[in-house]
């Protein structure tokens, strides 16, 4: 006879499994175990993440609470959120805003395009292909500060520089590019820079494409305007929102290209480098911090945008695996 109390498994599920409890609990502590045993290893790196990064925003939302301004110590004194109000209401805050925002759409635009352009060129079979792509990923390898520098130097320097050199010998203006047109100087200095992590983000779509849709559209006679126009553009939607997103994130908070090429000055202050002038000259630390929480709150923003692209794009991906 058969046990009436033993479960028959259905067809279709899966069979009952028995966990391990501790004794008296009824609680399983094997899994328990062995999920804390695989999460200790990344307990050290969350730490130290938390230490670097969430302490410090924390800090910083504290002390943009408070009418704070180094010369006078003794003062300080709550403020509530009256430094995020003068923020909100500063002239110069907002015209650094717009700069921003034109600065980062100018560099975003331009580079995916130029991006997009070098990738389709790079997903061609030619001879020293690997030697182009490594001159072409050369700029984004280099340091901010290092290619602001180099831009300055040796590029836009009115006596010595490679422009005006050129000009010179075709026998056009000596423009003092820096002063004629400064934030077309800032914008093309960081479209130089970031062009090839676009390329890189849009190459990695371009040979992800599906080679079987391409060849069959080839043999029902279709030109290459129409396979880019209806079958690689619309493949690479999701590499474009995510190289757009994450460029905006990065160029938002860019500091080094305005901080070297112009220091501010001629309508080229974005917000990080207003809040460089408020902290550090001004010595206005509520204000200066109230203004950063702001571009945290923003680049979070932003930042969720990103993630969901990511996840998409794994999420594709994975579907087509």
């Amino acid at each position: 006879m058969s046990n009436p109390t033993t479960a028959v498994p259905v067809r279709g599920e899966r069979p009952p499994t028995v966990a391990a409890a501790s004794p008296g609990t009824g609680r399983p502590t094997r899994n328990r175990a062995r999920e804390w045993a695989t999460r200790a290893p990344l307990m050290p790196a969350l730490i130290f993440l938390i230490v670097v990064t969430q302490l410090p925003f924390v800090a910083t939302l504290v002390i943009s609470l408070f009418d704070w301004n180094s010369f006078r110590p003794d003062k300080r004194e709550f403020a509530g959120l009256e430094n995020y109000k003068t923020v909100a209401s500063d002239a110069a805050l907002r015209e650094s805003i717009l700069t921003t925002v034109l600065l980062t759409a100018t560099v975003v635009i331009i580079s995916v395009v130029l991006g997009l352009a070098l990738a389709l060129l790079l997903d061609r079979k030619f001879r020293g292909r690997g030697l182009v792509r490594t001159m072409l990923i050369a700029p984004f390898l280099l340091v901010p500060v290092a290619s602001a520098l180099l831009w300055k130097h040796a590029l836009y320097n009115p006596e010595y520089g490679l422009f005006n050199g050129v000009l010179n010998w075709l026998g056009g203006p000596q423009p003092e590019w820096l002063s004629d047109m400064p934030l077309m100087a800032v914008e093309a200095s960081l479209i130089w820079q970031w062009t090839p992590f676009m390329m890189l983000i849009l190459l990695a779509g371009l040979q992800s494409r599906p080679l079987d849709m391409i060849e069959a559209a080839r043999l029902d006679g279709a030109g290459n305007w129409q396979i880019f126009r209806f079958l690689t553009l619309p493949h690479l939607r999701r590499y474009l929102e995510l190289g757009t997103l994450l460029g905006s994130i990065y160029i938002v908070q860019n500091f080094d290209a305005v901080f070297t090429l112009t220091r501010g000055g001629l309508d080229t202050a974005n917000l990080p480098y207003t809040i460089y002038e408020t902290f550090y000259n001004a010595h206005e630390y509520g204000l200066a911090s109230a203004a950063g929480v702001l571009v945290v709150i923003g680049t979070i923003i932003i930042a969720t945008f990103a993630l969901r692209v990511v996840s998409s794009l794994f999420r594709e991906e994975a579907s087509r695996a």
